[in-house]
């Protein structure tokens, strides 16, 4: 047990310092590149490291987090793809739904995976919560 636990620390630590060396690197080439091209192109000044960190973490406050304009940490959630799919199933007609089924169940290469989603058509109301299948 001991060993396990020193090895998460480990894996923990290098995930840090990983992530570390990531954002040190991105700050620094914002830095050198902001003060290859401002200050030739705009006349503008050069910046320091730490400003350069505070420009990316105010565009970073300002535009987002890599998720599309859904504010902090959002993204595309799987209920969104879910309602979509729920969405076109509503509004198809038994020959489309028995033709998708057969496209999806040929899709997941076997009758198991194809169970899985077979929620989505034989329940009246599918619940909003799925948990997630392991491939």
């Amino acid at each position: 047990m001991g060993s396990f636990r020193n090895k998460s620390k480990g894996k923990i630590a290098l995930m840090i310092l990983c992530g570390l060396a990531f954002v040190t690197a991105v700050v620094f080439l914002t830095m050198t590149l902001w003060n290859w091209l401002i200050p030739e192109l705009f006349h503008g000044p050069t910046i320091s490291f730490w400003q350069a960190f505070g420009l990316l973490l105010l565009g970073k406050l300002l535009f987002g987090w890599h998720s599309n304009g859904k504010g902090f940490g959002g993204g595309h959630s799987q209920r969104d793809w879910r309602a979509k799919i729920r969405n076109k199933w509503e509004h198809m007609s038994p020959e489309e739904q028995a033709q998708f089924k057969e496209k999806l169940r040929n899709r997941c290469g076997g009758s198991e995976r194809f169970e899985r989603f077979s929620r989505f058509w034989d329940e009246e109301k599918p619940s909003e919560e799925v948990p997630p299948q392991q491939p």
